[in-house]
């Protein structure tokens, strides 16, 4: 009997569906029940929820989603070794799980979602995890489709999503994703609970969509965040150069000295620079 419902142990899974992880898959399993639970919680509540699982593998955290009470699970997972392993928990919550065989860089949930809102919940391969989430940092139209993201990375990549300005891990992935979303680190997870063990700790990260971020264009602030950034030990009125743009005018309207450097300026900062970019190529239109 496993902690969270009477499906086998996950390790007797992985042996009955020959799931080793694969480096290549970014494959790192979870097999303490106890913590997918506990990821599972941070979502709640859930018993009305939709839950988009990425890359589940022998499905320790989606049982736990079911379990806590999960209204519907819609797993994109691309290793085909692990279908028969999924089948098995939607087989114990029928009608509750949806299983999508496919890649999650490529798969878009609107349309089995008939308009409704979704959580994100997921312990995602190493491999896709960053453009996986800027990809859903970048939906337009703004607000996205789901109303909150918990999602397991390496603890370096987790620093830098919720760094502010002067942390040392403050950088673009920061920028966009607190412009558009609250961003906190839940918890650590330690290496000796993944099979097979990684290398670094990971951190649940739990993401909430801003309803209404600064407003700006979300093009021109990656172009000044990159610009700022690509150049971090210069100050802005050189690495600001390559926007085509006075650097200058770009610090003023963010009431930033030309020669501070990117990571002592806040979010706010990068919005009004990219406000005032917009504005200064409309007018030489």
């Amino acid at each position: 009997m496993s902690a969270i419902d009477d499906l086998p142990p996950l390790r007797d899974v992985i042996k009955q569906h020959a799931l080793s992880a694969r480096k290549s898959l970014g494959q790192n399993f979870l097999l303490d029940l106890n913590l997918t639970a506990r990821i599972a919680r941070a979502a709640g509540p859930l018993e009305d929820a939709t839950i988009i699982e990425v890359g589940p593998g022998p499905g320790g955290l989606t049982r736990a989603l079911l379990a806590l009470g999960a209204k519907r699970v819609i797993a994109v997972e691309r290793d085909p070794r692990a279908i028969d392993a999924l089948d098995q928990i939607s087989r114990r919550y029928p009608g509750r799980l949806e299983i999508v065989s496919g890649d999650a860089t490529t798969f878009d949930p609107r349309p089995l979602l008939g308009g409704a809102r979704a959580k994100i919940v997921a312990n995602l391969p190493y491999n896709i995890a960053t453009p996986l989430l800027i990809d859903w940092l970048s939906i337009e139209p703004w607000p996205p489709w789901y109303d909150m993201m918990v999602l397991m990375f390496q603890r370096e990549v987790a620093e830098r999503i919720v760094a502010r300005e002067d942390d040392e891990a403050y950088g673009r992935l920061a920028v966009l994703a607190n412009w558009r979303a609250t961003t906190k680190i839940l918890f650590d997870i330690s290496p000796a609970a993944f099979v097979p063990q990684p290398k670094v700790i990971s951190s649940v990260v739990r993401l909430v969509p801003r309803a209404a971020p600064e407003p700006c264009d979300r093009r021109a602030l990656e172009q000044v965040a990159a610009a700022a950034f690509g150049q971090r030990r210069k100050m802005l009125r050189q690495s600001l150069k390559s926007l085509g743009a006075d650097p200058a005018r770009l610090a003023a309207a963010a009431h930033v000295d030309p020669t501070r450097r990117a990571e002592t300026v806040p979010v706010s900062g990068f919005v009004a620079m990219a406000r005032e970019l917009t504005d200064i190529r409309s007018t030489k239109c």
